[in-house]
């Protein structure tokens, strides 16, 4: 007969076990940064061996948007817009944004995970995770040159509209169509992927 004692205190798989781990994991991202974290003292922290955190969530990078609390992988959502190569690609991710953002469903997480980035922890896990693991290989994908300049700088934009029109609510910008707001905000982001740099 099997007892328990073989598991040395290690959680067995449960929607605990998970909750566990990602109550381990934002603690060790917020404490440590995306880089200073591994999935092996995430593990220990949460109590569990790391071949569970891999069963639960695959790799470090899914982990982490996990962690954040995300309602979509925004990894998935910008395939598409990849798909087209670099010209045209912040239209098309102009385009992705705003569909996410515009559903009502979707707007009110995606407004706690914003308006969270005010706590102590909320702008390393923007600036160490977020870039690197999401927005960095978008420029990778897209074949553009200095790709660690490129990237925040766009970041910065993008973050900025979702700020002003979601969250502030500046008019006109927040009842523009979304049409409008591709037209107005695409070429200057277009002109950040593959427009010259200092």
């Amino acid at each position: 007969m099997t007892t328990s004692a073989g598991r040395r205190g290690r959680r067995p798989g449960s929607p605990d076990t998970r909750a566990a781990i990602l109550a381990a994991a934002r603690q060790a991202f917020a404490a440590k940064g995306y880089a200073g974290a591994s999935v092996r003292g995430i593990a220990g922290d949460a109590g569990v061996d790391s071949a569970l955190v891999h069963h639960y969530f695959k790799t470090k990078d899914d982990l982490f948007l996990a962690a954040l609390e995300l309602p979509l992988d925004p990894r998935e959502l910008l395939i598409p817009a990849l798909a087209g190569g670099v010209d045209g690609a912040a239209e098309r991710m102009l385009r992705v944004f705003l569909s996410v953002w515009d559903d009502p469903d979707l707007r009110l997480p995606l407004l706690s995970v914003v308006r969270s980035l005010v706590d102590p922890e909320g702008p390393r896990l923007m600036r160490d995770g977020f870039v690197p693991v999401v927005l960095g290989p978008v420029g990778v994908a897209l074949g553009i040159d200095r790709p660690e300049l490129r990237m925040p700088v766009v970041a910065s934009q993008v973050f900025g509209l979702i700020i002003m029109r979601y969250v502030v609510a500046l008019e006109p910008i927040a009842s523009m169509s979304a049409d409008d707001v591709v037209a107005i905000y695409a070429p200057t982001i277009q002109r950040y992927l593959t427009g010259p740099l200092p």
